[in-house]
């Protein structure tokens, strides 16, 4: 999936690709396509691969993957890696994290069109991972001491503007802290992070959200 940080909170430079609706407005609507998104998203997480190799991973013809691809490193997401041999390309994240401003993106009908697609699929990513999760829980792929430390929120707290820019800044600062601690750990293992903050209008006294939860914090 596509890692998402905001401007304001995002890490290096040399790990961002920041996307400016005026500039990038080709680049965004060629991230809208969600097996573009996918695609981008596998080769952050396992590294270099072929078209054919991200076929046989996404259940897609070579044809399509190979297209798609090629449609990423037009628009300067992906590049070409080191090849294992002559036959066929293989391609790599440029980087780690695609950032952007929701206020400059929300000013264009293409930019609230992005947004809207990339949040849908990291919905889609947020189910596919939980399963991914409990399989490789039953199946023993995980060990024991990964079950307590898993967990999934959906905490309701009231807060600012500014506290929650607050708790987005204190979140990613520990966020890197902690992954540059466990670099090289034989004991660390890729985590799927799901974070979300989406303030919410006070309902209308004559209608019932059916949907609301409890806010629960699951461990």
């Amino acid at each position: 999936m596509v890692s998402e940080e905001h401007a304001e909170n995002r890490p290096p430079e040399d790990a961002t690709r920041v996307l400016d609706p005026e500039r990038d407005g080709a680049a965004l609507k060629a991230l809208t396509h969600p097996l573009r998104i996918q695609l981008l998203g596998m080769l952050r997480e396992s590294g270099a691969a072929t078209a054919s190799e991200l076929a046989a991973r996404t259940g897609e013809s070579s044809a399509s993957t190979s297209y798609h691809l090629r449609v990423l490193a037009k628009h300067a997401f992906i590049m070409e890696a080191e090849h294992r041999d002559g036959r066929e390309r293989r391609w790599r994240a440029v980087h780690s994290i695609t950032s952007w401003s929701n206020q400059g993106l929300e000013a264009t009908a293409s930019g609230r069109a992005f947004v809207t697609v990339v949040r849908g699929q990291q919905l889609q990513h947020l189910k596919k991972s939980l399963a991914r999760h409990e399989a490789d829980i039953a199946g023993g792929r995980l060990g024991p001491q990964w079950l307590e430390p898993s967990r999934v929120s959906d905490l309701m707290p009231l807060l600012t503007t500014e506290s929650l820019t607050e708790l987005w800044q204190a979140f990613d600062a520990k966020l890197t802290e902690l992954t540059a601690r466990d670099e090289g750990d034989p004991q660390a293992a890729r985590v799927v992070l799901f974070t979300a903050g989406l303030p919410v209008a006070p309902l209308n006294s004559a209608s019932e959200d059916k949907s609301s939860t409890a806010g629960e914090d699951q461990s």
